[in-house]
């Protein structure tokens, strides 16, 4: 007898094995513990860029929102419950934008691309909340006394690296933002068609993991600085348009860095959180 789909249960390419497990459905019998799960080690740093080379990714009805800020953001992740305690790193490339729609109006963060170092969450992240997830070789950032840096490669080829130093210690906390994200899924057997079109809005109190906040533990301000180095196709073939725009944005000014350390709070969230609102 061939299989049926579960009603209100997720699932994911290869979907002949059953319901899939993952940060949105964990397997009944596993326990999470909310006090440990998870950890992230934050490292970001921005700079001023020109509004209109930067306009120019962003989709139909954006505008940019105040400065043309980049924010590139490097978070090693550890004690994953739904990996089983595992952890992965990845980067954030965003920058502030006003979406105005026939039906919605909302401010946030464009988060233009996201690199992880695990297949796990690039599947999950990309499927179920339409997060715009690749893949690169990241190891976790490098600390040595004061100061932090994080590269990024592809099969050898470093095409970004970051660092923060001079940082000192602060109890001023950023305001959240909440994120657009463009879902995009090719049609099969027709090229350059969409299955999939739409764009999605994260509110700053909607988590994509589902399972509890994170409570800052230790911020710190300082100096940073960021470069992403431009690719032949022969370098990074799938990649190299987007490794090249971002390192064509011009650099006008720098706005500092931050280190942030945060740490499970306990509570235990309700995963349909993790599930973003389609705007139109």
């Amino acid at each position: 007898m061939s299989y049926r789909f579960e009603a209100g249960r997720i699932y994911r390419m290869p979907t002949h094995f059953g319901p899939a497990p993952g940060p949105r459905q964990l397997p009944d019998d596993v326990v999470v513990d909310p006090k440990r799960s998870p950890r992230r080690l934050s490292v970001a740093a921005s700079f001023l860029t020109d509004p209109v080379v930067l306009e120019q990714h962003l989709p139909e009805g954006f505008t940019l929102a105040g400065e043309p800020v980049v924010t590139v953001e490097f978070h090693h992740m550890t004690d994953i419950d739904w990996l089983a305690g595992r952890g992965y790193t990845m980067i954030w490339v965003g920058w502030p934008a006003t979406f105005t729609g026939s039906r919605d109006r909302a401010t946030g963060k464009f988060l233009a691309v996201v690199w992880e170092n695990l297949a796990d969450p690039i599947l999950t992240g990309r499927e179920e909340l339409g997060f715009a997830k690749i893949y690169a070789e990241m190891p976790p950032p490098v600390v040595i006394g004061n100061s932090y840096a994080g590269v990024a490669t592809w099969q050898g080829f470093r095409f970004f690296e970051m660092g923060a130093a001079d940082l000192a210690d602060t109890s001023a906390l950023p305001e959240p933002d909440g994120s657009f994200h463009y879902k995009f899924v090719p049609r099969t057997g027709a090229l350059g068609e969409a299955d999939v079109a739409y764009l999605e809005y994260a509110p700053p109190d909607r988590l994509a993991t589902g399972y509890g906040g994170l409570k800052v533990t230790r911020r710190m301000l300082g100096q940073g600085s960021f470069k992403f180095h431009r690719a032949r196709w022969e370098d990074v073939p799938f990649q190299y348009p987007i490794i090249n725009a971002l390192a064509d944005l011009p650099t006008l000014e720098t706005r500092g860095a931050s280190v942030t350390t945060l740490a499970a709070t306990g509570a235990i969230g309700n995963p349909s959180a993790g599930r973003l609102a389609e705007i139109v």
